[in-house]
């Protein structure tokens, strides 16, 4: 076949292709206008294709790129790079800025795959530079828990808005350290509790709340894994202990935003077994159990040397109700038990998927965007640094260390995420 003849048949097709996409767009415009939607001011909006009985998912509508507050991450490791940075491709009010990094080939590398220019990448000596770019407006920081109040005071010099993973910091006073900074610059602090904005933790503080299911009486939680030797968690004055301040701290906090009060007792005990090297100098499991002024006695254990476990029970006057796994970052499942007449149900719910770092940065965008204080400001981070130094304590001198009675619900919270 020559190849004017292949061509010839190649164009044919084409124009037959065409012609039939043409005809089917016009078959399309048959349907009823209404299911083509809409856009106003810049919102779209489209019509259920499905009965209220099915559910359905709201549009992300996002911000335009331009208009989204800049942020600067601060630390590029696992949590950054599988975690943080996907995340910005869900947020609707936030794009990724800068990487602060002491690794500059790594953060030459992630920047490029993310669209950033080289000079978007800034090293921890250099930070203080991030004053004059005009592209960020929050900076979050992803390192060891011993530098967040350095970063934190850093970056609230430079005029930035602080976003800090948890916990907080190594100490009680590093905490109230990185309170003051922010205070004193006139700028907003939000500690990255991601699970106070997560579908299914508010679902399960809702139901704590209107006793659902009667009153509350205990809780319990696990979270833990298996981790290898030779990490920075490992090592006590960058991480200030062991899976207590790491993975406990979930347990520790759900108590808290679940009764939405703070202990007046906590009991602890930890173990550090002598032949393994990643408990040379801080705790594998941690065993604490809280007291609420409601009554409410709650369990938590976390540990660095079992197979991953993460799931936190409920248990009131009519039903136990939990989740199971609870802390990850995906794949909540909420669980709730109870007697129905002879019978005993056990019901499970989940949510559509969502990350929940684009939602807490979204949040934290919002609430500077408003000039009001984000849902986990630094009281909150500073409350469970209080709780944590009397589980050590305890665990310490074997003793129940009491706590000052907190009149009220919900004193370290700001205003309810809208999400989640």
């Amino acid at each position: 076949m020559s190849d004017v003849t292949r061509r010839t048949l190649i164009a044919a097709a084409g124009t037959a292709t065409a012609a039939g996409l043409v005809a089917s767009a016009a078959a399309a415009e048959g349907q009823d206008p209404a299911f083509f939607g809409d856009a106003k001011g810049g919102v779209v909006e489209m019509p259920p294709l499905h009965a209220p009985s099915e559910g359905g998912d709201t549009l992300p509508n996002r911000e335009p790129t331009a208009k989204r507050l800049g942020v600067a991450v601060v630390g590029i490791g696992h949590l950054t790079l599988e975690q943080i940075v996907p995340a910005f491709g869900q947020a609707k009010d936030v794009r990724l800025a800068a990487l602060v990094s002491g690794h500059r080939d790594t953060a030459l590398a992630v920047a490029a795959q993310n669209g950033l220019a080289a000079a978007k990448v800034y090293d921890y000596a250099g930070f203080d530079a991030i004053r004059d770019d005009p592209d960020v407006d929050i900076v979050y920081i992803v390192l060891p828990n011993a530098l967040h109040l350095e970063f934190t005071q850093r970056a609230a010099a430079a005029g930035k808005h602080v976003l800090c993973e948890k916990p907080m910091a190594n100490t009680v006073a590093e905490a109230e350290g990185m309170i003051k900074a922010c205070r004193d610059a006139g700028r907003k602090l939000m500690i990255a509790y991601r699970l106070q904005y997560d579908a299914s933790h508010r679902a399960l503080i809702a139901m704590v709340r209107a006793k659902t299911y009667g009153p509350l009486r205990m809780i319990e939680a696990v979270n833990g894994q298996n981790d290898v030797s030779g990490q920075w968690r490992q090592i006590k004055a960058l991480a200030g202990g062991g899976s207590l301040p790491d993975v406990g701290i979930y347990c520790l906090n759900a108590f808290r935003y679940l009764t939405g009060e703070e202990p007046v007792e906590v009991t602890g005990r930890v173990t550090r077994p002598k032949d393994d090297p990643r408990f040379h100098e801080v705790e594998d499991i941690a065993v604490f159990t809280l007291l609420f002024p409601s009554g409410v006695i709650a369990t938590g254990t976390s540990g660095y040397s079992f197979h991953e476990d993460r799931r936190l029970r409920c248990a009131a006057t009519d039903a136990w109700f939990g989740m199971d796994p609870a802390f990850s970052y995906n794949g909540l499942l909420t669980h709730i038990g109870r007697k129905l007449g002879p019978q005993t149900s056990v019901e499970t719910r989940s949510f559509a998927p969502k990350s929940q770092f684009a939602v807490e940065m979204d949040h934290f965008a919002g609430a500077i965007r408003a000039d009001r204080e984000p849902h986990t400001p630094g009281e909150e981070g500073l409350a469970d640094m209080k709780v944590m130094a009397a589980i050590y304590e305890s665990a310490a001198g074997g003793n129940t260390v009491k706590l000052p009675l907190v009149q009220g619900l919900d004193t370290t919270r700001g205003p309810l995420p809208k999400e989640g």
